[in-house]
């Protein structure tokens, strides 16, 4: 039986140019005028969606490889996605938007008072994808770079002094009351004093309590420490495995058990795993498109080489395509787990062709070895998504009208008509919204 689940859009490329690559860029779309954002925005409410996540990376990354970054705009230029939200905002009424902030990025102090603002205006529905990347530290303190596990600790004390600055109101501080031409009882204000290891300051702060919640807390993290982060503070989980019933309930298994490690109850959090499916209108179509992805061409692989030159800041377009990698050219500061997703289980031997053909190769959704298919394929894998357990799904790609239109104008109707996708929205902003069901 159809059950209903939380719909996101993980806005991939974040605040840069939508479209950049791709045939569509002849709409003729502005990236940097807030109308593309705010359409989709619209479009995403108009859908049903819970949420949008605004991908961000505030660093280009190693100073010697900015180049292979920008040159295709696959890791910049990218703007402040906090500073977007309040367009999104206005031009929505139920729709939650969720900006990147990174800890290392924003002051407690500072961070409590902006997003308390954010939160009031637009109804409670403020989210923050809280992320703790490493690489983007020399660009706000002279400070050594941190290690994974230490920056987690950072995230969770910065969180934690956010918190208390946000209850430095006590109940009952704010009055407003007309008759007595009281607005605030002073003496109900808390002087936070937060000495840390990571932070020193003091409240109380000057922003005034929010009684719709706080914003929705977001965590993309899979490691063991990234896990414990969602347990003890999310209420979004962004989940990144394979689609089978195995995976699926054992990575809801390990967040559940950190959340009732730190005395929270399995519901309180919600795992959305991010899909990014490519809807086609009939199967035949969606069988041309993986049997021609077995078999792409050189400039589709360049294009791949391109956005993984880009990840891996290491330039692999001007190597031969038919020679092995060699994996001495990655440099230290480029992720190891990246450099083994690219080659998979073929080893250092194969040639770069192969491992970019791996990559360009796509599956159908009805054989669960891909994501191509139709709007009813892809709502019946959604349907056992849910047989599973499952809180719901992340689609993701730019905000280009064009995208958002390939993906959602047949799959919307289908997961309506199936009792999947939400009609109403709750009242009380996002965290209404996903406990809502």
């Amino acid at each position: 039986m159809s059950r209903p689940q939380h719909f996101g859009w993980f806005l991939a490329r974040g605040f840069g140019p939508q479209g950049w690559g791709y045939p569509a860029l002849d709409w003729d779309y502005d990236w940097t005028r807030p109308e593309i954002y705010r359409d989709a925005a619209r479009t995403l409410e108009q859908a049903g969606f819970d949420l949008v996540i605004i991908e961000d990376a505030p660093s280009l990354g190693s100073p010697s490889t900015i180049d292979l970054r920008v040159r295709h705009a696959f890791g910049g230029p990218k703007h402040d996605p906090l500073l977007l939200a309040p367009y999104l905002f206005q031009a929505t009424t139920h729709l939650g938007v969720v900006p990147t902030v990174n800890p290392a990025a924003y002051l407690p102090y500072t961070a409590a008072r902006q997003f308390a603002t954010l939160q009031h205006l637009s109804g409670h529905r403020l989210g923050l994808n809280v992320v703790t990347d490493t690489g983007s530290a020399r660009h706000f303190s002279a400070a050594p770079q941190l290690g994974h596990d230490e920056a987690y600790d950072r995230a969770e004390e910065w969180l934690a002094g956010i918190r208390d600055l946000w209850r430095s109101w006590d109940d009952g501080a704010l009055l407003a009351d007309r008759a007595t031409d009281v607005f605030a009882d002073g003496t109900r204000l808390r002087a936070v004093e937060h000495r840390g290891e990571y932070f020193s300051f003091d409240g109380p702060l000057n922003a005034v309590p929010f009684s719709g919640g706080d914003p929705a807390i977001v965590s993309p993290g899979g490691s063991g420490r990234g896990l414990g982060f969602a347990g003890a503070n999310s209420d979004v989980q962004l989940a990144l495995a394979p689609l089978n019933e195995k995976s699926v309930r054992d990575y809801r298994a390990k967040v559940h058990a950190a959340a009732i490690a730190e005395g929270r109850r399995p519901e309180d959090i919600k795992i959305l795993f991010a899909i990014q499916p490519v809807i086609t209108a009939s199967s035949e179509e969606a069988d041309r498109i993986v049997a021609a992805s077995a078999h792409p061409d050189d400039a589709a692989l360049v294009q791949i080489a391109r956005k993984q030159s880009s990840d891996l800041e290491t330039d692999l377009t001007s190597l031969d395509l038919d020679k092995p990698l060699d994996l001495s050219i990655f440099g230290a500061h480029v992720s190891r787990g990246s450099i083994q997703r690219l080659i998979g289980d073929r080893g250092d031997g194969a040639p770069l062709r192969a491992h970019l053909t791996a990559l360009a190769r796509a599956g159908r959704i009805t054989d669960r070895s891909g994501f191509v298919g139709t709007a009813e394929e892809f709502a019946d894998l959604i349907e056992e998504l849910g047989d599973w357990g499952n809180d719901g799904v992340l689609l993701w790609g730019d905000f280009h009208p064009v995208t958002l239109h390939r993906t959602l104008d047949e799959l919307v109707p289908v997961l309506r008509r199936r009792g999947i996708l939400r009609r109403e929205y709750a009242e009380g902003g996002l965290q209404a919204n996903l406990r809502q069901f």
